[in-house]
């Protein structure tokens, strides 16, 4: 529990809120502090439900007092006590956010237009920063990420666009999160979720691609075609230098057609026969 008489309590927020030292409210503000202090003793059956504040365990409270921040920084996680009148309290969500690039339109580097979008995923590390430096920080750090998004791609070449998405990702996230560390943030992961082509572009990279495969296809076959001329070639020579290899080979090209029970079995004539029939 913290005291409001006493300070906010420690904070977890970091060596930064030291930047930001209770200023002397002078006398009108102590006047005025004493009048809340005094109206909190007058009212006390009703005023510690005017004065008790319980924020969750992933929340942190930022008090201004007359519109200083109150030293300590940040209160909560917890139950705390605040002056009614001259407290103002800033309730901030400690816990990660994720939001949506919106899809943005972009030329790369080799002129060709790309839509892309992508995912931000950040929390806030120092609450009083989130409140002092910054009026929105969620609506900054979208608006941030999308310029960003569209500074970084613009300077590279649709190849590197669809072959570098994990070091376009690591980059950005290093400069968004130089870019939002005065305002507290800190950005844990960046992911560019789709690279979107126009139909024309996506068209005419198919025709590439199906050509590239038909002519690899071509190389394969006419080299196929070779690998079988050369082992025709070498089947030849050893039959050639063993008459009765050919036999066997009709043999076994006999047994291979007897197998597949087809009707009709064609006889070739031997050549050498023919030459005999003519010859007489």
């Amino acid at each position: 529990m913290v005291d409001a008489e006493k300070g906010a309590g420690p904070s977890n927020a970091g060596p930064k809120n030291n930047q930001y030292e209770e200023q002397d409210v002078g006398i009108c503000g102590g006047i005025l502090i004493f009048i809340s202090i005094l109206m909190c003793f007058v009212f006390f059956p009703l005023a510690p439900f005017f004065v008790i504040k319980v924020v969750a365990q992933y929340e942190k409270a930022v008090i201004l007092r007359l519109g200083c921040i109150r030293k300590g920084g940040a209160a909560g996680p917890g139950l705390f006590f605040f002056l009614p009148c001259v407290d103002e309290i800033h309730v901030v969500d400690m816990r990660t956010i994720s939001f949506d690039v919106p899809p943005q339109e972009i030329l790369t580097k080799d002129s060709v237009t790309v839509t892309v979008d992508a995912v931000v995923y950040f929390r806030i590390q120092d609450a009083v920063s989130s409140v002092c430096n910054v009026d929105n920080v969620k609506t900054a750090t979208r608006l941030l990420a999308q310029t960003t998004l569209r500074n970084m791609l613009g300077t590279k070449s649709l190849s590197e666009i669809l072959s570098e998405r994990e070091e376009i990702s690591n980059s950005m996230q290093h400069i968004l999160d130089k870019a939002t560390d005065p305002w507290g943030v800190l950005v844990e992961r960046v992911e560019v979720k789709d690279v979107r082509l126009p139909q024309n572009l996506q068209r005419a990279m198919a025709a590439e691609a199906e050509a590239h495969r038909d002519a690899k296809a071509k190389v394969i076959a006419a080299e196929g075609e070779l690998n079988a001329s050369k082992a025709l070639k070498e089947a030849a020579d050893v039959i050639a230098e063993s008459p009765a290899a050919l036999q066997l080979r009709y043999l076994q090209t006999l047994g291979t057609i007897a197998a597949e029970r087809n009707s009709t079995i064609l006889f070739p004539m031997p050549i050498d026969m023919m030459k005999a029939f003519a010859e007489k």
